[in-house]
């Protein structure tokens, strides 16, 4: 084992775990005041649920031996033969980092689904849709991508998830949205909070560069290159949404700027460690033009998705996975895409899209359908009028 990366990738667990926290106070600034505390209530529920799902049999099935391409077996099962080790996917570091490394990921993953619910899901159906969603969508997902699966061995490029987190997270979160309906419109639908929203998008920001830079598993050359194409794509999707959003309504928004933020650090997640340091720069300014596009279609389309996880993280992580397929570049990371001469690869990433969300998407509604068959998804109309904070928490988060 290599003690550089270890101590790297050690700091990196603790990044990404930072971001679950953080999607909550994001995601709770964006809520209505009478849904703030339930809104973040589903960020600290996954924390809690996921990890402990993920050690008993989620992390078998992610990064267990193949099966036939479509799922890890039970190798790992209830964390046998991981304390003492190393994994074939991370050689230079403990095993049991890189189990935490994967956990935070499926917690994330998990947590931001919840922006399309929150508002009028019940507490219980939520938790009953994570803890099954984990097992049917993402560990067949991570191991497809991640796992030595099928779309491994096809040769798809997904550094540290734009397929596995942003596009299986959005599919899902899609699916929520039609299989709940509208929220009430009572009142406003305004943030309650958007400093807290900012402060929440600055730490995931903050976090990312362990998302990203960890995902290459080592301290060298590859993570510091991933953290900078990370920070550049970033920076450049702030101006990408501005300058869209400036030019539609006049005028430029601190929610525009971290939504531009959020929309640029998608967009590089898959391509982080294999597009050149320009290509990021241009990943990330068309990551948030296309991104606050990507918005705007829940009005065309008529889905509620209440906090925007299509458009930012499915719209972003499509158009990121599609980017990588244009711009790899074997200097960087031993591939190439189109514009270096590899068409092959672009058809590659094409076929993740499709596969990522034509499966998410399918089993995700087929889960809210049975969920639905022994117990309402939706609160009732008096419990949504009051808020959730109240209804399933008996809490309120201001007491003004």
């Amino acid at each position: 084992m290599n003690v550089a990366d270890t101590s790297f990738m050690l700091i990196s667990v603790t990044f990404v775990m930072l971001m679950t926290p953080a999607l909550a106070l994001f995601y709770g600034g964006l809520s209505r005041a009478r849904n703030m505390l339930a809104t973040s209530m589903y960020s600290y529920a996954s924390l809690g649920a996921i990890t402990v799902l993920w050690a008993l049999a989620g992390y078998t099935l992610s990064f267990g031996g193949d099966l036939n391409g479509l799922i890890g077996d039970f190798s790992y099962l209830g964390l046998a033969n991981v304390s003492g080790g190393v994994h074939a996917n991370a050689p230079t570091i403990p095993h049991t980092v890189f189990m935490a490394f994967q956990c935070m990921f499926a917690v994330l993953t998990v947590a931001l689904i919840s922006g399309s619910y929150a508002g009028r899901i019940r507490f219980s159906a939520m938790l009953l849709f994570s803890c099954l969603w984990l097992f049917v969508c993402y560990c067949p997902m991570a191991h497809w991508v991640w796992g030595g699966g099928w779309l491994a061995k096809l040769g798809a490029l997904d550094f540290a998830g734009g397929a596995v987190v942003h596009m299986a997270s959005a599919a899902a979160a899609l699916a929520a949205a039609m299989a709940l309906g509208p929220r009430k419109k009572i009142g406003s639908f305004a943030p309650n909070n958007l400093p807290l929203t900012l402060l929440g998008g600055g730490i995931l920001w903050f976090g990312w560069f362990g998302f990203n830079a960890g995902s290459a598993l080592t301290s060298g050359n590859l993570a510091g290159h991933a953290l900078l194409t990370t920070h550049l794509a970033t920076a450049s999707g702030i101006l990408g949404w501005m300058c869209i959003e400036w030019k539609k309504t006049g005028k430029p928004t601190t929610l525009g700027v971290i939504s531009g933020a959020l929309a640029g650090l998608v967009a590089i997640t898959p391509g982080a460690g294999f597009i050149p340091l320009w290509a990021s720069m241009l990943t990330g300014f068309l990551g948030g033009l296309i991104c606050y596009l990507g918005v705007l279609l829940k009005n065309r389309l008529g889905y509620d998705d209440a906090l925007d996880v299509v458009g930012i993280h499915g719209v972003g992580g499509t158009w990121g996975a599609l980017a990588t397929g244009l711009f790899a570049s074997s200097a960087v990371n031993g591939v190439d895409g189109l514009f270096f001469g590899n068409s092959w690869q672009f058809v590659v990433q094409a076929i993740s899209v499709v596969a990522t969300w034509a499966y998410v998407y399918v089993m995700s509604r087929l889960l809210f359908w049975g969920i639905s068959c022994i117990m309402p998804l939706r609160v009732s109309p008096d419990a949504e009028h009051v808020g959730l904070d109240l209804s399933e928490h008996n809490e309120r988060a201001y007491s003004l």
